[in-house]
């Protein structure tokens, strides 16, 4: 999700579109959310093992 999310602030902003421009960093700012809770030990998404 981060890397998407980067993926898209570059596109967004290499051709001044807007709207991939905020896509990219709200998926940049939840992809790093989700991975700092997985971090810290706690449950995303109802799990707590890969496997």
């Amino acid at each position: 999700m981060i890397v998407l999310g980067v993926i898209l602030l570059a596109i967004g902003f290499v051709t001044g579109i807007s709207i991939l421009w905020t896509i990219g960093i709200i998926l940049a700012v939840v992809g790093l959310i989700l991975w700092v809770l997985g971090a810290m030990g706690h449950a995303v998404a109802g799990r707590r093992h890969y496997w």
